[in-house]
């Protein structure tokens, strides 16, 4: 479903991400981590078509982004780092906005932000207002709402827990299991490592843009210290 090969940015010649290879198979939730300023988030901008990368390629369902943008971003549902956006349209034209894009049809739509509201904890009637007067976790769980109207192959996310209630935080790791169930494919960053112990099937920590480890959790915890203490162990190499 994902399939990232040799991957590589700069920005003003400062290497951000560098030759980074990975996959993510439908059927599967895998958490990308790593540090502040790792590569996560440049990395997930070239999966989504946000930013080119300078050397590489990257399949999407199937989907070439680089030959073919349009396919590939059709079977995406992306959730932004940050939900400051669109912020003069309510809650339900940014939803709306999103449906019309992915071409999907109204009762359609309708039935499935019923469903995605209830699931998330915010009422319809809340939608109908304006996101410059909600709360970061009710602006994302509006973008939640909005990635998940069309029903993408690959759901990507980028620190999606932020701002969460916790209630809210549960019900989205419940979507995200569900989802994966269905045979699509899910990858979203994180630095709340005890949230991709207990979700993910997968792990593919990213440290200076390389990639440290792919592969199942359990391969992670080869001494018994569980995830946080390996991941300090593989991205704090410059301590003695």
């Amino acid at each position: 479903m994902i399939e990232a090969r040799e991957l590589t940015k700069s920005f003003n010649k400062k290497l951000a991400v560098n030759n980074l290879s990975f996959n993510v198979e439908g059927g599967e939730i895998a958490g990308f981590i790593g540090p502040n300023g790792a590569g996560k988030t440049t990395t997930i901008r070239m999966l989504t078509g946000i930013i080119r990368p300078d050397k590489g390629s990257i399949t999407i369902a199937g989907h070439d982004m680089l030959k073919s943008p349009i396919k590939a971003k059709s079977d995406i549902g992306f959730v932004l780092d940050s939900p400051d956006m669109f912020l003069k349209l309510t809650g339900l034209e940014y939803i709306n906005f999103i449906s019309d894009v992915y071409k999907v049809p109204k009762d359609v739509r309708e039935e499935r932000i019923r469903k995605y509201s209830a699931t998330l904890g915010i009422s319809t009637d809340v939608l109908a207002g304006r996101l410059t007067g909600f709360s970061h976790g009710m602006r994302q769980k509006t973008m939640i709402i909005a990635a998940l109207c069309h029903e993408p192959k690959v759901w990507i996310l980028d620190e999606p827990m932020v701002g969460l209630d916790p209630q809210a935080a549960f019900n989205l790791k419940k979507l995200m299991r569900e989802h994966a169930d269905r045979g699509n494919a899910v990858l979203f960053s994180t630095h709340v490592l005890e949230v991709a112990e207990k979700i993910c099937d997968k792990i593919l920590m990213i440290d200076n843009g390389s990639l440290v480890y792919q592969g199942p959790l359990d391969g992670l915890e080869r001494d018994g210290g569980g995830l946080e203490k390996v991941f300090l162990e593989m991205t704090d190499k410059d301590e003695s």
